[in-house]
């Protein structure tokens, strides 16, 4: 099953600099084949539905083996079953509606 997911992690415990965990977390998604947008205050994710879960698991797994003591995440998901849809359909379809 497809996915999209946006996800937000935060380190804690590691201080205000949080750049080189998101950064390992993105190089973790691009490994597993996933499309990725980066935004101001997470990911957004697609791909199958295992293959994003996996990728979140291997994130936590390796931002502990960095140090990292505690990690929150918040996930948002959507799937649907009537037709496949990107992130970028999703964005055109609004873009289109601001141009009216």
């Amino acid at each position: 099953m497809k996915v999209i997911a946006d996800i937000s992690i935060v380190p804690l415990g590691v201080g205000l600099s949080l750049s080189k965990y998101i950064a390992e977390c993105e190089k973790i998604f691009k490994e597993a084949g996933l499309k990725t947008q980066l935004h101001a205050n997470g990911t957004n994710i697609e791909g199958e539905w295992d293959d994003v879960f996996n990728a979140i698991k291997k994130c936590h797994e390796v931002l502990h083996q960095m140090g990292v003591p505690r990690i929150t995440a918040s996930i948002r998901t959507g799937t649907r079953t009537d037709k496949e849809q990107t992130m970028e359909d999703k964005i055109k379809s609004v873009k289109e509606k601001l141009i009216d």
